[in-house]
Order: structure tokens, then sequence, then C-alpha cells
């Protein structure tokens, strides 16, 4: 077959898992945009602060912020190898009376550095937006199942029971924290705005004959213009990438929240006691067709894996950026930035949708319980009949006795556990009510209530918080 018959690679995390708004976020139309948005805000700054910028060439730039003709910057950036500059001639063919001022006093991470800034921003806004629905999401199934007993595991052994509804408020207290991190991060991001070639504002300053009142209120008036209070406080070339490595830190520490709960939900599954939303017509294996396979968790784990995988790069970017900085950062933050929002996006979007579906098997869940429970009762009972008029010494060695021969059958013979069956039949506990002294509630102890006093206290400050944000997609395109 010819070669020419076959499509380039595509990127999976546009094709198959992320949103439509994250990946429009991230696509050249916005980014290219945001540049020239960018280079508006720098002539309307300087023509204020009194340089030869006149109406009609701001006005050509407004004109044509959005008319974008890549195919022409695409061909000038094949000549010159440089994208900037390619887009600035590009920019200029359309906007020939502002051709001369595009670009005035600025280096090229003016407009790379201050727009990754705004689209980490924007980025930033939507996962924390997404965090938030799926928190609410989660916290509306461990409201419904505050007081479902299940058993509890450490170690991947059975251990005290818990609730359905307290398990889920570990799994969303992961993402409350994770969400009050990208808050913060959204909270304490900065501009670059005008720093200049080495940070040092040296070609503004020669623009402004000197003036370093006015270079600085060109910082300011164009850090405000694009939606920034606030500018980085020192610079090189670009702004601080400690910046980058925070920000993946923020982002992996969702993937790390999301693969655990992913992975509980997985084991659970295996036990039959949760399951995901499975449709109609959805095929869980080609050879097996009565499988249910979690691939939505399964997918959620493979996704945040690899963003937990990224977290490595912009640390070690950080770390080698020779004195005011390196062009080794561009590529790498080509790949890593968008990309690791658009995994943790799909990721979130997998989350939400598995959240709202959840299948509870109640039956399977008691069962499961009652199986191991018997074992853990063993010191109430042994409490109640002392209170009985029993020797406690002698009603301990009975039950490490039933309790012994009871896991032996479980363990070597695959039999039922039959402990509460032993206990009935040994006189020493005829009474006792060894019904009453198994009632998972009792063994709880205060799960219900924690389930009501953390929803209060922590996701309905969130609740009302984002209660104004529009809607998202979530749907799960694969």
């Amino acid at each position: 077959m010819p070669e020419t018959t076959f499509r380039p690679y595509q990127n999976p995390l546009i094709e198959r898992y992320a949103s439509s708004e994250m990946a429009h976020l991230w696509g050249p139309e916005r980014r290219i945009a945001t540049w020239r948005q960018l280079w508006i805000a720098l002539a309307e700054s300087e023509q204020m602060l009194g340089l030869p910028v006149s109406d009609l060439q701001i006005e050509q730039l407004r004109r044509f912020q959005s008319d974008l003709n890549l195919d022409v910057a695409a061909e000038f950036e094949r000549i010159r190898r440089h994208d900037v500059m390619a887009h600035v001639e590009a920019y200029g063919e359309q906007c020939p009376d502002a051709k001369p001022i595009i670009h005035l006093g600025a280096t090229s991470c003016f407009v790379t550095d201050n727009a990754d800034l705004i689209l980490i921003r924007d980025g930033l806004r939507l996962v924390a937006r997404r965090l938030a629905s799926t928190i609410l999401c989660m916290s509306d199934f461990a409201k419904e199942q505050r007081a479902l007993p299940c058993l509890g595991f450490t170690h991947l052994q059975p251990a005290q029971p818990t609730t359905v509804g307290k398990r889920c408020c570990l799994w969303i207290y992961d993402l409350v924290l994770d969400l009050h991190e990208i808050e913060h991060r959204i909270d304490t991001l900065c501009a670059r705005s005008a720093k200049g070639t080495t940070g040092t504002q040296a070609s503004f300053l020669q623009l402004f004959g000197g003036d370093h009142d006015k270079v600085r209120k060109l910082e300011t008036l164009i850090s405000e213009k694009i939606g920034f209070g606030k500018t980085y406080a020192v610079t090189g070339q670009t702004y601080p990438r400690k910046v980058d490595s925070q920000l993946l830190d923020a982002l992996s520490g969702i993937a790390q929240s999301l693969h655990k709960t992913a992975t509980d939900l997985r084991l659970l599954a295996n036990r039959k006691e949760l399951e995901e939303p499975f449709e109609e017509k959805q095929i869980g294996s080609s050879a097996m067709a009565y499988k249910r396979n979690p691939m939505r968790s399964e997918r959620i784990c493979a996704l945040t894996r690899f963003v937990m995988s990224l977290q490595s790069s912009p640390a070690m970017t950080a770390a080698t950026q020779w004195m005011e900085r390196t062009l080794d950062d561009s590529a790498n933050r080509r790949l890593v930035i968008p990309q690791a929002f658009l995994a943790i996006d799909a990721s979130l979007v997998l989350m939400q949708n598995v959240s709202d579906g959840l299948v509870v098997y109640p039956k399977t869940i008691a069962k499961n319980l009652a199986a191991e429970l018997p074992f853990m009762a063993t010191e109430n009972i042994m409490m109640k009949a002392v209170a009985a008029g029993g020797d406690r010494q002698e009603l301990h060695e009975r039950i490490r006795v039933h309790s012994v021969e009871a896991a032996r059958r479980v363990k070597a013979e695959g039999e039922a556990n039959d402990l509460m069956d032993r206990l009935r039949a040994d006189d020493a506990f005829a009474k006792v009510d060894l019904e009453a002294a198994t009632n998972p509630l009792d063994f709880v102890g205060r799960a219900p209530e924690q389930v009501d006093e953390f929803i209060a206290e922590h996701i309905d400050p969130i609740r009302n918080r984002y209660q104004d944000q529009d809607d998202l997609s979530v749907e799960v395109t694969v």
C-alpha cells in the first residue's frame, strides 16, 4: 500500500480522551490569537505612555487579532526558523500600517511566556471547575451511602468495618486538598509582562529615554490588560521555570488522587461490591462475552500514571536553566504542559462519569462483611458473656479454640465461617444475644456522622464557591 494513504500520528489525548474545552484551549488558534492580544496590549500601553503609536495602527491590530493567517506564518517560519518572528511578519502583512510597531521593544518571550501564563491560568480555572464538579458528584454518592456498613481493609487484609460513604470521603478529601492547591496556584500566578531580553528592561528603558517610572508603568499596564494583578518580581528572559515545576506538582497531585480512587474501585469491582456504569451495548471483552471490565477506572489509572511521569520534566528544566535562560526548555514545555492538562482533564471527566453512575451491591457487601465480622465481634461477645456471669479467662480460651477452627475451615476447606454457629452451640455463651452482638452498624463507629460533618464543613463551601459555574461537557468519547 502506498505510504501516502496513511495518516500521520494523531495525539490520542485529542482524538479520544480530553474534552473539547481543554483541547481548544491548547490549540494553535487560541495560542496565536493570544500572542496577538499581547502585541495589542503592548502597543496600547506604549501609546498611553507617549510613544508614537497611532490609533490607526492599534485599530488594524485589533481588526486582525482573531483573523489568523497561519499558512502565511508557516511559510515565514520555514524560511526564518523562528516562530515568533514568522508571526510578526504574518501579522504585519495583514496590518501594513501597524507593521513598524508590532513587537516594539519586546523579546520573543514577551509573547510566548505571557501567552503561556494566560493559557495556564485558564487551564487551571478549567481544572478547578472539573475538580469541583467531580467532588460534588462523589459527595452525593457518599451522602447516599453514608450508613451502609462494609468491610474495612488495612494492608489489604480485613479490618474494622467502615461504611461505603465514609470510604468515599477518603477519596473525596484527597481531591479537596488538590482543589485547594489548584486554587492557590491560580491565586499566585503572575504575568511576566514587559521584562526585556534578559529581564533588565533595558530596551524599554531606551524607548522611554531613561524614564524608569514609565517602564514600571508599562509593565503594570500590560499586566492589567491581560488580567493579572501582579508580575513576577524578577525574571531572566523567561518567567521562573520554577512555576512550571510547581504547576506539574499540582497536576500530578490530582493524578495521584484519581489513581488511588480508580484503583480502589477496580479492587471493589473484583469483590463485586461496587461497579462503574456499564452501558447496555458495551462489550467487556472480545473473547469473554460475560465480562464487565472496569475500563473507565483502568483508563483513569493509565492517564494519571502518564501525568505523574511528566512531573519530573519541569523539575529538571527548572534545575538546568543556565544563567538568564537556555532554549532547551522550549520543546519540552510544548509537550509536557499541554499534555498534562489534557490528560488530567480527561481523567476528571472519566471520574465524574464513573461517580455519577456507580452501582452498589448491598447484599454482596453484607455477605463479604458477614464472612469476617464474627472474628471482629468476639471481644464484644466475650465482654457480654462476662457480664452474664462467665469467667473471662475461660471464655477467652473457648473463643480462641472456636476461632482457630473456624478460620482453618475457611482457609483449608473453603467452607463458610461457622464461628457464630460454634458459639451458639457452646453453653458458655447461652446468655448472650449473638445476633445483637454482630449488628454491623455497631462496628462502624462514627462513620455515618463523619460523612455528614465532612460534607457540611468541607463540601458545602465548595458547592457555594462553584454553584454559578457554567456546565462543562462530561461526555466519554470511547
